[in-house]
């Protein structure tokens, strides 16, 4: 069984989803040519303490960093390096917190100065199907109303899914049940109740949906090579329309980059 949290319990998320989120417009605001992701790596993990934090993914089941610096077509769990970002790179931050027995977790694909128009949409249509994953996530509805939206709203532009990978519940563990695929049938799937806390999270790829894991035993790759982008939010399921926790009001202004 599948426990909605409490309101307090909610706060206490609330408060690490809008650490994340600061974290990530931190990580914003140094993302551009020249830099490398080993430097974005240090700016969250220096941010995270200094408000008190653990950077969640430091050390979790051996993972060697503070955030995942995923580039191009790397889906997720990119490993942070001397990789010098480049005009046209698109790289996606994913960054957890753990503050106050609680646990914070979202992500954002920047593009690196200026992208290619194809680039542009992908980040776009990425980024809209969480929004509409987001819409669908109400009291009442199911897991599969959620995959359903965000799948019917990539694939409409040509782009896929990823399937291996999924969003997830949220609370003192940083991964809780359920599940929350980016596919599905409506009206399919566990049942969706007031309270419950969500991390939706499209991985939508330019090309086929397929991904191979990196011999470091953790980033996944596009099989084609093809450019992947990943963005994620902290929900409530509420009656009506969901709550958002994490935001990424601090990142952008009238749905644009603002640094």
């Amino acid at each position: 069984m599948i426990k909605p949290k409490t309101e307090e319990e909610i706060e206490l998320l609330r408060e690490n989803a809008i650490i994340v989120s600061k974290t990530l417009a931190e990580v914003g605001k140094a993302v551009a040519p020249g830099v490398t992701t080993k430097q974005l790596n240090k700016v969250a993990e220096t941010f995270i303490r200094d408000n008190g934090a653990i950077p969640s993914f430091l050390g979790f089941e051996g993972f060697p960093a503070a955030i995942c610096a995923s580039v191009n077509d790397v889906v997720v769990h990119g490993f942070p390096s001397d990789y010098v970002l480049k005009e046209g790179d698109i790289v996606s931050a994913d960054i957890g917190t753990l503050y106050k027995g609680y646990n914070g977790d979202s992500c954002y694909t920047f593009p690196v100065g200026e992208v290619s128009p194809e680039t542009r949409k992908l980040l776009d249509v990425t980024k809209e199907s969480l929004y509409r994953g987001i819409a669908a996530a109400v009291a009442g509805a199911r897991i599969g109303d959620i995959g359903y939206a965000v799948q019917s709203y990539a694939e409409s532009f040509g782009f896929s899914v990823v399937r291996e990978l999924e969003g997830h519940g949220i609370g003192r563990e940083m991964h809780e049940n359920p599940g929350v695929p980016n596919y599905g049938r409506p009206g399919r799937g566990t049942h969706l109740v007031d309270g419950m806390v969500l991390c939706i999270e499209p991985m939508i790829n330019a090309g086929g949906r397929a991904v191979y894991l990196d011999r470091n035993g953790w980033s996944v790759h596009t099989a084609d090579h093809k450019n992947s982008a990943h963005y994620e939010l902290t929900i409530v399921v509420r009656k009506g329309r969901a709550e958002q926790l994490s935001t990424f009001d601090f990142i952008e202004k009238d749905g644009k980059i603002k640094f």
